[in-house]
């Protein structure tokens, strides 16, 4: 199936007499015939779903359709991005692990992974996400266990070259988990250009509605977890009556062990009503994409011949230093996010965001309506200077993560914005 109808028609199944849309199991738990079922459930020789902590049948249809869509071994759900990040990291890291991440990425995460692993025993080193595969190289240690970047960065709208990343990942017997929320499978799937877990906040274009947070990490099946450096997955597991992960699983080896040791211990599982309606999204997902890259094209050709904008960062534009990475990994489009730059002072990008009428000024992005923030007093506030700069974040960087409403409407809400500054 093509992805389009993979977005309609992966996940649930109806058999003869089933109901059509997927339904919402709101249970806690499930009944079996006899306790050897269930300690077969607990040994994990069978399929089944033993607690919704760890799995729920809505949940599980919504996680089957989402790895189908990046093409995906399987997936685990989570209750929001940010734990989607915390589990992908923590299920293959422990206290004196180091890890490598670009520094161009969502402030929520760069905290994550500067401050709270720290306190875990977890180092990170950030680079830049541009440099040469020798620069990269030479911050790889021998306790380094991954690197992370992401497709489209929020908000600095840099492309990450997958391909150079995979290979120095796979040359240091460590995963690439790449950050997709941005790009969605829609328009790029990071498995196909060698990462080995993605991730997102399916709060964004997932969902596509503002209407619940989640998170999905997506295992791809192809990373070598019994290459040595990884030995929580090739020794018994004491936590779990010693499981042996790549024994039991094989290549979903990654995916089971973030179930039924973190998922089980830390208990990030949505609801049934979440996943419901995050299906509800994902249904849609390929005809909003489609429309919000076209507005998104619109506003960013329209801004960048504005005098009063300095800058606009959206790599659809030709001349962006990440064009040609675009042509690459997004020949679809690049999403719905902008950032730009005003001429001016800090106070000129409040001024000209509060001067908005269509645009809503919220915390959020990906939606289908049309939003607008300020990163460096919001999302990205607890940064440093340094850390914004790194990050590609200057004090008057506004993002506007274009809707779907009429181009028309959203040109003219921007530019009556722009002639009041």
């Amino acid at each position: 199936m093509k992805i389009e109808t993979k977005c309609l028609h992966e996940g649930y199944h109806p058999k003869n007499g089933d109901t059509l849309a997927l339904p919402i199991y709101q249970s806690t738990t499930y009944t079996y015939d006899s306790s050897e079922v269930i300690g077969n459930l607990f040994d994990l020789s069978v399929d089944g779903h033993m607690y919704s902590r760890i799995s729920n049948p809505t949940v599980g249809a919504v996680e089957a359709k989402i790895a189908a869509l990046e093409g995906g071994i399987g997936a685990l759900c989570t209750t929001s991005g940010q734990a989607a990040s915390f589990i992908s990291i923590l299920n293959i890291m422990k206290a004196g692990d180091h890890m490598i991440s670009a520094s161009k990425i969502y402030g929520g995460t760069f905290n994550l992974f500067a401050v709270t692993l720290k306190r875990f025993g977890i180092e990170c080193t950030f680079i830049d996400q541009d440099a040469s595969e020798e620069e990269i190289q030479k911050e790889f240690r021998p306790n380094t266990k991954a690197i992370f970047g992401e497709t489209l960065a929020n908000p600095a709208l840099s492309v990450l070259d997958i391909e150079k990343f995979a290979r120095i990942a796979h040359n240091n017997q460590v995963p690439l988990i790449i950050d997709n929320t941005f790009a969605t499978p829609i328009l790029c799937r990071p498995i196909e250009h060698g990462a080995d877990i993605v991730i997102h906040s399916t709060t964004k274009y997932m969902d596509g509605h503002a209407i619940q947070v989640g998170g999905v990490v997506v295992d791809s099946g192809n990373f070598n977890w019994a290459n040595g450096k990884f030995p929580e997955f090739t020794e018994p597991d004491e936590s779990y009556h010693g499981v042996v992960y790549t024994e039991n699983f094989d290549k979903a080896a990654y995916i089971a062990k973030a179930r039924v040791q973190l998922m089980r211990d830390l208990g990030m599982y949505p609801s049934a009503n979440a996943a419901f309606l995050l299906n509800l999204g994902l249904e849609s997902l390929a005809v909003r994409m489609e429309k919000h890259c076209q507005n998104a094209q619109c506003v960013a050709e329209f801004l960048n011949q504005s005098d009063k904008v300095e800058i606009v960062n959206y790599p659809g534009l030709e001349g962006n230093p990440y064009h040609q990475l675009s042509q690459k990994y997004l020949p679809l489009g690049t999403s719905g996010v902008i950032s730009f730059v005003l001429k001016g002072t800090r106070e000129t990008a409040v001024h000209f965001i509060d001067s908005l009428n269509l645009a809503f000024n919220v915390v959020h992005v990906a939606d289908v309506r049309t939003l607008v923030l300020h990163p460096a007093s919001s999302t990205h506030r607890q940064m440093t200077e340094s850390q914004l700069v790194e990050a590609g974040i200057s004090p008057g960087l506004i993002r506007l993560s274009v809707g779907l409403e009429n181009i028309d409407d959203i040109l003219q809400d921007l530019q009556q914005a722009l002639d009041s500054i």
